[in-house]
Order: structure tokens, then C-alpha cells, then sequence
């Protein structure tokens, strides 16, 4: 394959563009859904083929194909140089990329067992046992179970003489207890969290040893009380807090959405490029670095699909905004030479973009426990798990729901309370953040399908956090069933 790709490319050089690649990626996923102890939805399969850019006179061209023979990747160029030719320049001189050094490399993940041999009755009878142990609560009803498998063999060849390889495996399970009784229904997750592993990973990951402590929490829901209203302390679990980073630092430091250049799936950016370096995104606890190099992280794949290997920086640093996630593209428009390495596809039909990196905050510098915070806090709600969120078209006023929520009073842990939901805006909630626990508690949490662009494409990276407390935040009330 590799050598038909490179005659490809060869050809594409001869026509005088100004830059080209040349993509291949073979895809396969496995997905096992059960309800209860039944089969609810199998699928597994492989995604094939070959996508092609070129940039000529400032403007890019893309085509794609999955007929891998020699003639359609011709037919598949032409049409991308034809695209290239058809469309306007964006400003006078088009498409301006930053200059890089092209890299020959290969990656692999770092994995102990292929889930794609393990067979299917191991990973079905996991599910199986989930069920057994959450339905011994009479008021469980419902186990929905979930595990997913994917791996890419990826191929990129580039005009600059890049020339990478790349073997990459997620692994990630999850559940859900419903629980029942004559005054409604509440759920308790058993919160997933992919990571660039193998099926060791589900192997040790504790998916039946909590599935009697999930029930009896999910129970615990369906008698409590309905949430508090007003304002209160919050402390967030690394299970809460990822989807309050990915939503409200994530998004909004993607440099192509904070230009402009992306507005859909909840618009834009407040971010915007005059607050770099001057802009207090959060007090001077909050600190948020972009890392690429992360080990086991969704966003690790050795590079970007613009050939940049990955990189760590700063997006906050002491509570300032100092960074975006950015490409080729866009780099220079914030005075940059060089591309962060955000630039991805989901699939070889599909056009790199501007994509969230793996994103976490820093834990606290100084000795706190996660029983010190709680005994720290007189009233206040500790937040496990993530439930429904909004956040509006500038990523600036956002709401946010919790799986599992208790109460915190003078210092202890209370009762359960259902139904909550956290209000702010995305600057005043960083701002009110006056704790955060040290290293040993950190833990990293992943996203498999954020949704981006339109066509939508569906990426996945890793965020994380220590437990972190907030100040004074509205709480209000969410009808679930």
C-alpha cells in the first residue's frame, strides 16, 4: 500500500501544488450494548480508505475514496487539484501555513491485550456479571452495559517529506443502574473512562467489583430528596469536572472557533485573541496545560494529521489566559511560527480540523487531601459524575448536572440529593475555584465523541483534574422522570 500512496503523492508533486498529503486509514470498532443480561446492539466492523489534499494557490482541495486500487487514487487527486481550482481564496494570498520540519516516524499504542482477540464470550459474560450483581437490589430494573474497542493503522505520507505510521487502541466500559419504585426512576453510572489501552484495561478496571454499590447509590437517588436552590460551595470530582473543562476551556481555546472560522455546536468563543496573555480566565489556582504527549491519552497519537508531533503548553497559567490549541492554519494569526498539533480527522473521508487537545487542569501545589477539603467546607455539595449540560453560542453562560450528589455540612458528608444542576459563567466559576487537592488525587477522564464541524466529525481526548472546590455557585433544581 505504501508504495502506490507514494506514486500518489509523487504525481501530485508533479502538478505544481503548492503542498500535498496523502492519508491512509483502516479503522476497526467494536461495539457491545447489552439491557440487563440481553444483547441490545452488536456491532463489528473495519472503515477503509484513502483521503487526499492538496493546497494550490492558497486554497485547499480534499478528496477521498475507498476503492484502493491505483486509478481511483488517481481519479481522487484530480478531483481534490479540480476542488482546489473551483473554490475563492480566503484574503489576498489564500491559505498561509506555518513551516515545519517534516518527521519519519512510527507510533503504537502502548497495549497488553487486543481486544480484538479477545473473544466476544469473555466480554459479553463481563456485562453479564454486572447485571447479576445490580439486579440483586429489587429495586433495580434496568442495567444498560456498555464496552467499546477501537483500533486505527494509519499511514501518512506528505509533499515535505513527512513519512509516519501510526497503531492506536482505545479501550472503555461503562454501565448504568436504573432504579424503580411507584414515585419514578433515577440512575447511577458507572462513569466511563477511555483510555489508549488494551482489553487489560477493562480486565482491571472495577466494572463488577462497584456494580453493588452502583445499585444501592442509584436506590439511595430514588429516596432522596430533590436538590438544594440558592448559592453553595461545590466541590467537583475529576468524574464532574472534565465535562466543565472540555465544554468551558476546551472548546473555547480551539483558535479556529475563537477566529471565527467554526460556528456550530454552540458557536464561537468569549476567548477571543486581544485577551491572550492579559485575560484572568481563573484565580490564580487554576492552571491548564495542553499535553499531546500524554501518556495513555486519547489525543496521544504521535502526531497530528498535519504531520506536527505532539506538544505540551500552557492554555492557563496562575489564572491567566496564555495559550490555544492550534494548526498550521491558524498559528500565525496569534503571532506564531509554529502549529501546536491540533489539527485532526475522524476518518480518512474526512478533512483535518481544529480539534480540543488533551486538556487537564493541574493539581494543587500544596499538601490537601480530598477528607481535608470536605472537612474545610461548612456548606457545600460534593459532585460526582457527569448528567445533562448546556453551555451558550460564546461558551460563556453554561449549566451543568451531577450523577451523584451529596450534601456537605459543617465539615462532613451528607445526605444524597437528586436532580442538581450548577449554573455560572465560564470566567466567574474559574475565578471562584479557591481549592484544589495535590497530585495524589489527580485522575484522568475521556471524551469518545465530541462532536465538531459539518459535516460533524466525532474525536476523542483525554481531560483530568484533582477534586477542586468552588465558591459560591447557583444551584438549582433538574426534572429527571
Amino acid at each position: 500500500m505504501r508504495d502506490i500512496l507514494k506514486e500518489i503523492l509523487d504525481t501530485a508533486k508533479k502538478t505544481g501544488v503548492q503542498y500535498a498529503d496523502i492519508r491512509f486509514r483502516n479503522t476497526s470498532e467494536e461495539l457491545i450494548q447489552t439491557n440487563n443480561d440481553i444483547l441490545k446492539h452488536y456491532h463489528r466492523g473495519d472503515d477503509v480508505g484513502v483521503g487526499i489534499r492538496v493546497l494550490k494557490n492558497g486554497r485547499w482541495g480534499f478528496s477521498a475514496t475507498h476503492n484502493l486500487k491505483k486509478d481511483s487514487l488517481e481519479k481522487a487527486l484530480k478531483n481534490a487539484i479540480s476542488i482546489s481550482d473551483s473554490t475563492q481564496n480566503i484574503g489576498e494570498k489564500g491559505i498561509e501555513r506555518t513551516k515545519e520540519i517534516p518527521i519519519i516516524k512510527k507510533y503504537k499504542s502502548k497495549i497488553e491485550k487486543d481486544p480484538f482477540k479477545v473473544p466476544f464470550e469473555n466480554k459479553i459474560e463481563i456485562l453479564k456479571n454486572i447485571h447479576e450483581k445490580t439486579s440483586k437490589n429489587p429495586l433495580i430494573k434496568k442495567t444498560d452495559g456498555q464496552l467499546y474497542f477501537k483500533k486505527m493503522h494509519q499511514i501518512l505520507l506528505t509533499s515535505e517529506g513527512s513519512d509516519l505510521e501510526n497503531d492506536f487502541y482505545i479501550s472503555s466500559g461503562q454501565y448504568e443502574a436504573k432504579a424503580v419504585n411507584e414515585n419514578g426512576f433515577q440512575g447511577r453510572r458507572f462513569q466511563e473512562d477511555p483510555q489508549q489501552k488494551g482489553f487489560e484495561y477493562i480486565e482491571n478496571l472495577p466494572l463488577v467489583a462497584d456494580a453493588e454499590r452502583i445499585a444501592e447509590e442509584a436506590v439511595m437517588k430514588l429516596k432522596a430528596k430533590s436538590g438544594p436552590c440558592g448559592k453553595r460551595d461545590l466541590i467537583l470530582l475529576p468524574s464532574n469536572l472534565f465535562l466543565t473543562i472540555h465544554e468551558s476551556v476546551g472548546h473555547p481555546t480551539e483558535l479556529d472557533r475563537v477566529l471565527g472560522w467554526e460556528a456550530n455546536f454552540a458557536g464561537t468563543s468569549f476567548a477571543t485573541t486581544e485577551k491572550l496573555g492579559k485575560f484572568k480566565y481563573g484565580s490564580n489556582l487554576v492552571n491548564f496545560v495542553a499535553d499531546n504527549t500524554l501518556e495513555y491519552g486519547l489525543s496521544t497519537w504521535g502526531w497530528d494529521d498535519d504531520g506536527i508531533t505532539g506538544k505540551k503548553w500552557d492554555i492557563v497559567k496562575d489564572g491567566i489566559l496564555v495559550g490555544y490549541g492550534t494548526t498550521r492554519e491558524v498559528a500565525h494569526y496569534i503571532g506564531q511560527n509554529k502549529s501546536t498539533g491540533c489539527n485532526f480527522a475522524d476518518s480518512w473521508k474526512s478533512q483535518p480540523i481544529n480539534r480540543i487537545p488533551n486538556l487537564y487542569m493541574l493539581p494543587g501545589k500544596e499538601n490537601l487531601t480530598l477528607d481535608e477539603l470536605i472537612a474545610d467546607t461548612k456548606d457545600g455539595l460534593i459532585i460526582d459524575g457527569r448528567d445533562s449540560f448546556s453551555i451558550d453560542q460564546r461558551r460563556y453562560n453554561f449549566q451543568f448536572g451531577g450523577d451523584f450528589v451529596r450534601e456537605i455540612k459543617n465539615g462532613k458528608i451528607g445526605d444524597v440529593v437528586k436532580d442538581v444542576t450548577y449554573q455560572s459563567i465560564t470566567p466567574e466559576f474559574w475565578n471562584s475555584c479557591d481549592a484544589v487537592c495535590d497530585e495524589r488525587f489527580f485522575k484522568p477522564c475521556g471524551t469518545l465523541f465530541c462532536g465538531k464541524g459539518e459535516p460533524v466529525q466525532l474525536h476523542h481526548m483525554t481531560h483530568g483534574s484533582a477534586p477542586a472546590r468552588f465558591r459560591n455557585i447557583s444551584i438549582g433544581g433538574a426534572f429527571n422522570g
